[in-house]
């Protein structure tokens, strides 16, 4: 397997932090959401990083390359197309399903808005290879795709996750983003030995590695993406980079940004992490597994297989999001605890996409919402999720609700239920500009 360039120490690029990034020293490569970018219209802060010759990866969140359909072509496309506009040397997605059901199981289809385990057996690896191999051929430039976190293990694996990977490598020649916090809430969660997978692993497939913080609550950990990175993490990157040299490390925040002299902290942590691993090996590899260059000659999952895995997938994802009953062989408790996180998760997104909500509402947003998603699956993405949300509040507000937030509620919900907004309407133009000349006179 051809190695990648070398990208050196980065770190995840977002709006928040887009003059903090700019400024930090010592920052070759950034990584940007995909789905977050236009790119007809990329943001300035990202084109001048371009400019000044940092490298900007695309990181997709939502092809759901581990689920049981084939890769959409759309999405394929789009992120083909932003690795184009950013001048890329590869795209990077996860080893997860986000949504299930629909035609493959005549069932209705869900969407997770997270991304959620495979189970490691034999059907899902030769489901997931084939739909990594069709990315690869539709996508201009290498594809790495990245081990997830997970609260719940699936019953009757028949691979360890190192196994998994190494195969998944083997058999596609895929890179491999190797995220040392997911191991590490792997091993909280689920008892999984991080020195194991890194052991089991196709090293040299290795194209970056993502470095991130959480929190521990009730024996769980939360990969929150919002905290600072800890040293058990850190102590995982060491280990990694004992035994090879990473191509790439960089720093993923999402949430509750620090200040700039934190992050640049975070950073310079990562990079020692590194070099005591890169130390203890003087400086070269230790022995490891290394990995083959991928024939891509399997014939791929049958339909059977495809819709024995999505009706699996189905079922838990119904299970998380609808309240369905818990599928035979899973722990009841833990899918709790993943099915609120996977609702706290979706306040917050619907609150960043309509951050009208949370202000309208105030501290009634999040009860609210969390009241409206208990039982009501999200199935047409998150903007769709808010007007949804708007329109179930007005229906079903208590009698004593305040007549000043449902007004607003209900010119909020008025103003993009439509195919454009009600404010650019022809007809709503012409009210309005009405009412201001009686009220000039």
């Amino acid at each position: 397997m051809k190695r990648l360039a070398r990208l050196g120490t980065g770190i995840g690029w977002r709006p928040e932090i887009a003059d903090v990034v700019e400024s930090m020293p010592g920052i070759d490569w950034v990584e940007a959401v995909s789905e977050n970018l236009c790119p007809g219209h990329l943001p300035t802060s990202l084109l001048r990083l371009r400019e000044r010759g940092v490298t900007v990866v695309p990181h997709g969140v939502s092809l759901g390359l581990g689920g049981a359909d084939r890769p959409d072509a759309g999405r394929l496309a789009a992120l083909a197309e932003r690795a184009e506009a950013l001048g890329s040397p590869l795209v990077t997605e996860h080893i997860a399903f986000v949504r299930a059901g629909g035609s493959l199981t005549a069932t209705a289809l869900l969407e997770a808005g997270h991304l959620l385990p495979v189970p490691r057996t034999r059907d899902a690896l030769d489901v997931l290879c084939e739909n990594v191999r069709i990315a690869q051929d539709a996508l201009p430039v290498p594809l790495a795709v990245e081990n997830i976190a997970a609260l719940v293990s699936w019953p009757g694996e028949e691979l360890t996750e190192g196994q998994f990977l190494y195969e998944l490598a083997d058999r596609t020649g895929v890179r491999l983003l190797i995220d040392v916090a997911n191991l590490h809430t792997n091993h909280v969660n689920l008892g999984e030995d991080p020195a194991r997978a890194l052991g089991e692993l196709p090293l040299e497939a290795i194209a970056y590695v993502h470095v991130a913080g959480g929190f521990e609550r009730d024996g769980v950990w939360h990969d929150s993406h919002a905290h600072p990175v800890p040293r058990p993490v850190l102590d995982i990157l060491t280990d990694l980079a004992s035994r090879v040299a990473p191509p790439g490390v960089l720093l993923e925040r999402d949430e509750n940004f620090p200040d700039g002299e934190e992050l640049r902290g975070e950073v310079e942590a990562i990079r020692l992490a590194v070099e005591k691993g890169r130390a203890a090996a003087g400086g070269s590899a230790a022995s490891a597994r290394t990995s083959p260059a991928g024939t891509g000659a399997d014939s791929g999952a049958d339909d059977a297989v495809r819709q024995r895995l999505g009706l699996e997938q189905a079922a838990l994802l119904s299970a998380l999001v609808a309240g369905t009953p818990v599928p035979e062989g899973f722990d009841g408790e833990r899918l709790g605890v993943q099915a609120r996180a996977l609702a706290g998760k979706r306040a917050d997104v619907v609150g960043k996409v309509a951050p009208e909500l949370p202000v309208i509402l105030g501290a009634r947003y999040r009860p609210a919402f969390l009241a409206y998603a208990q039982g009501r699956p999200m199935t047409g993405g998150y903007r769709r999720d808010a007007l949804d949300f708007v329109a179930h509040v007005l229906r079903n507000a208590p009698g004593g609700e305040d007549p000043g937030v449902r007004r607003e509620l209900r010119e909020w919900w008025l103003e993009r239920s439509g195919p454009v907004p009600r404010s650019t309407r022809p007809g709503v133009r012409l009210a309005r500009a009405t009412r201001r000349l009686v009220l000039r006179r």
